[in-house]
Order: C-alpha cells, then structure tokens, then sequence
C-alpha cells in the first residue's frame, strides 16, 4: 500500500468535505487512517493461493477411510464493502469441510477467514474465497461456508435499518446436494 498517497487523498477528502486538516484533532488523521487501512485491508496484499500457502499446515487425519466433517462455528471477522466503503460488521462465519487424508490446523480456518475478510468485499464473495481457499489448503473439494453478518451500508445509511442481516452459503463438492452437509453450517 503507499501510505504517502493515503495521506494526501485524506486530507484532501478531509477538506472536501468542509473540515480543516490543520486543526487540533485532525492533524495526525491522515496518517492514522493510512495505518488503519494498511491493517484493516491487509488481505489485498495475497491472491487466494497466497493465503493458502500462508496458512496450509495440515496434519495427517487417522482413520482416513472415514468422512467426518471438521466444522467451526462462529469465527468473527469483519470487513469493507467494496460498494460504499462501509463496515461489515457483526459477521460470524461457520466453514465445514471433509478431509481427504488430512487436516487443517483449526487455528488455520480462523486466520483464513480472517484475512479473507481484509480485503474490500462482497459477502457473496467472501464466502467463495473463504472455501476457495481453505479446498486448497486442506486439499479437500467438499466445502461448505455460511456467513451471517450486518452491513452499515443498510443499518447506518440509506434505508437505515439496523436490525438486518445478511446470511450468505457457499457450497463446494459433496456439499452443493447434501442437505445433511449443509444442516452442519446451522
């Protein structure tokens, strides 16, 4: 990211909108909202497979002849909408995958989802990276993703209303037909 041109578009957009970059409270803005955004976007830094790569460490499943799902419910992530800027918030992302001979460290699913959600987003989007990725780093076609979150874009502008959630399902392999798969995101 250049943190400089940052800098210069914020108190520019500062003075656009009738502030005064100059004033007490505003002087250091721009380059904290620089750093903020460095942080808070840190996933456009990695394609799919980067992030695969980054967070791939896998183990060895026993008993590898039989499909049992690993499911973990209720990762907590956030991110911007790529429509307004605006903060997704409140989400919970529930991922369930088959393994095929090995598993993902369960760390590993969490900091996936984590910075797949650090880009500017759709949540639609963010559901097929998340699956994307986690297939490829647990080497596993049957995937399934389910994301509930609230998008401030809806509960703090426009039509305002705070109580909507947004849930989105993206569903890989075995999970695209097996209702039974899919009741384990739920």
């Amino acid at each position: 990211m250049n943190r400089e041109a940052i800098e210069f578009h914020i108190r520019g957009l500062l003075e656009a909108i009738g502030e005064n970059p100059d004033r007490e409270g505003l002087i250091e803005t721009p380059k904290r909202v620089a750093g903020m955004l460095e942080e808070v976007l840190e996933g456009t830094e990695y394609t799919n497979h980067e992030i695969a790569q980054m967070f791939g460490k896998t183990f060895s499943a026993e008993n590898s002849d039989v499909q049992e799902a690993v499911v973990m419910k209720d990762i907590t992530v956030f991110s911007y909408c790529e429509h307004h800027l605006a903060l997704m918030y409140d989400m919970t992302v529930n991922v369930a995958y088959i393994p095929h001979g090995k598993v993902l460290g369960l760390s590993k699913i969490a900091r996936i989802c984590d910075m797949a959600a650090k880009r500017l987003q759709l949540q639609e989007r963010l559901g097929r990276d998340i699956a994307e990725i986690i297939s490829e780093a647990a080497d596993s076609s049957d995937v399934g993703v389910k994301i509930v979150g609230s998008h401030s874009c809806m509960t703090a502008r426009g039509i305002r209303n705070n109580t909507a959630k947004t849930e989105t399902r993206t569903y890989t392999g075995a999970f695209k037909n097996n209702r039974d798969l899919q009741d384990l995101l739920d």
